[in-house]
């Protein structure tokens, strides 16, 4: 076994961040400067973070879709949110503006893990773009999790994320936490309280793909430093859920 020391401001870290009305980012995610890349060679205006622009990429061309599908708006500084948050407000108004844009700091974008999509049009909606549930959109929708992308902000699910239905709006969450939330039809909010149930000293989550066993846990932020015992050669992921605590992701072969 080895010993692995979790640092308590890593909590505002990791790709399963929580960000919302009740978790906005805060003053400690800015010790994590992400790393970001253009989502494409023709689109290098849009940024996401590496891991997440890298795995979109795959994802769009496993079904042939870089012609069909746009990237319309990735990573966003805050002074970007707030200026769209204001603009919307001029335009739109108030009841459209907090039902599709959220305020600055309350971003998913601001993390450089969501990206909103769009079917290729001559002319395209940047709050509201087109992604539909058929055709190429479909297929995009049928692999995401597989790659580690969830639809954030499903129908039926806005009294709890706080947003309306918005079909266009992927997040990165990264795999076996998609698959997980697809199966069990898991919005973010209600997969962060879900896998609390699978804590560090008890009961893990596991996960049988071919010969692989991924297993998923918990562990609360209640120590500055907080050491956990992890086998020797299995890799594992660490992510902080930007609320209270780790999300740990165990590959054992």
């Amino acid at each position: 076994m080895r010993t692995v020391i979790l640092d308590k401001t890593e909590v505002y870290k990791g790709h399963l961040l929580l960000v919302n009305q009740e978790h906005p980012l805060r003053e400690h995610n800015t010790y994590h400067p992400i790393r970001l890349v253009p989502v494409n060679l023709e689109q290098k205006d849009i940024l996401l973070e590496a891991t997440t622009a890298t795995l979109l990429s795959q994802l769009l061309q496993s079904i042939g879709g870089n012609n069909e599908i746009i990237p319309i708006s990735g990573y966003r500084t805050r002074q970007e949110q707030e200026k769209i948050f204001n603009d919307s407000l001029l335009e739109n108004g108030s009841t459209f503006t907090k039902q599709y844009v959220a305020l600055p700091d309350q971003s998913e974008h601001q993390t450089g893990l969501a990206i909103d999509l769009g079917k290729y049009s001559e002319e395209i909606d940047f709050l509201r773009p087109e992604f539909i549930y058929t055709g190429i959109c479909g297929e995009f929708r049928k692999k995401a999790a597989k790659y580690g992308f969830v639809e954030r902000y499903g129908k039926g699910k806005e009294t709890i994320t706080g947003i309306s239905h918005e079909p266009w709006h992927f997040r990165y969450v990264g795999y076996p936490h998609a698959q997980i939330m697809q199966d069990n039809r898991l919005c973010l909010e209600e997969y962060i309280a879900y896998i609390k149930a699978y804590p560090y000293e008890g009961k893990h989550l596991h996960i049988k793909e071919n010969t692989k066993d991924i297993e998923v846990f918990y562990v609360s932020a209640d120590l500055d430093k907080m050491p956990i015992e992890l086998p020797e050669n299995d890799s594992y992921q660490v992510s902080g859920n930007n609320v209270d605590g780790f999300i740990i992701t165990l590959w054992r072969w």
